[in-house]
């Protein structure tokens, strides 16, 4: 397998930076990321834009087998859907891979039950709608009474299956079956981009805080549907996960046995935890600390527009 990275720059710039403690953390965050990755997989791949790639590979020095500029194609997309990049990335694939969020620490690698799944993601998310996070009435009461709007077949069976709703935590995502992440990528694309749900889109009032609907909701609808449809080439697909409740992935004993570190939400913005990757960025990786200190340093002062990324 391969691991691979996407960011795309215009979410970051618009409001993603402020889930960090700083802009230096975001980019420690880069360095341990790809540095603990790479010393497990044979080959490391980002999907990113000029912006982006400015800033990871030119600026910071990050390196990678493969730099793909994908995301350009999303310059005039609305950065409210940053999960976009992550669908892009995976879009794109053509061979088994593991996509990690780049607030997410390999120590170790992952066990080869993941290593051989047809998928694997971090952990399964069930919920009740209506009492949860997950909002799927959400997106639907906004694509209501439109003229042609579209919702994947998947999402509309799963909603009336009576199955326990069920979400999949793409901290970490890929597998064996690419083809199978193709279709389901290109399901969750066509959702935000069809043009006759852009109105709907438009009567959303919290659009960044519903990308997990797209992203983890439509994942789990599309295993689920396909697993179990006999006609389906994609019949029988299973998902493993690294942990197999989101109880046991906030289990701090837990997640240090296998060796997974995810900050997550509010994580990325606690001062404790900004200090311990700062301190283990430099102690561990001095050279690519002093890059980024270096490129924040050329930085200082520069227009906004080039600090995007």
């Amino acid at each position: 397998m391969k691991a691979v990275w996407s960011f795309w720059s215009k979410p970051f710039r618009s409001h993603h930076h402020r889930v960090w403690a700083s802009e230096k953390h975001h980019l420690l965050a880069w360095v341990l990321s790809t540095q603990t990755a790479r010393q497990h997989y044979r080959a490391t791949e980002l999907h990113t834009d000029d912006a982006g790639a400015r800033m990871l590979v030119d600026g910071i020095g990050l390196e990678f087998d493969r730099v793909c500029i994908s995301l350009n194609a999303l310059r005039a997309h609305d950065p409210d859907w940053w999960a976009l990049g992550k669908l892009y990335a995976y879009r794109a694939q053509r061979e088994p891979f593991v996509h990690l969020d780049n607030d997410v620490f390999l120590w170790q690698p992952l066990p080869e039950r993941l290593a051989s799944a047809p998928l694997l993601a971090q952990n399964p998310e069930y919920f009740t709608p209506g009492q949860s996070y997950y909002q799927p009435e959400a997106f639907e009461a906004a694509l209501d009474g439109l003229d042609r709007a579209w919702l994947p077949p998947e999402w509309r069976w799963y909603r009336a299956s009576g199955l326990p709703q069920r979400a999949d935590c793409c901290g970490v995502f890929g597998g064996q079956r690419d083809d199978f992440i193709r279709h389901y990528a290109a399901q969750a694309i066509r959702l935000i981009e069809h043009a006759p749900n852009q109105t709907g889109w438009g009567r959303l009032t919290d659009k960044i805080g519903h990308n997990i609907l797209f992203e983890q909701y439509l994942l789990g609808a599309c295993v689920d549907y396909h697993r179990a449809r006999g006609n389906s080439p994609y019949r029988g697909i299973d998902i493993d996960y690294v942990f197999t409740s989101l109880d046991q992935a906030f289990d701090p004993t837990i997640a240090a046995q296998v060796g997974y570190t995810h900050l997550i939400a509010n994580a990325k913005r606690n001062p404790e935890l900004a200090d311990r990757l700062e301190a283990r960025v430099a102690r561990d990786h001095p050279a690519h600390y002093q890059r980024c200190i270096a490129y924040l340093e050329r930085r200082r002062g520069a227009p906004r527009q080039d600090c995007g990324a």
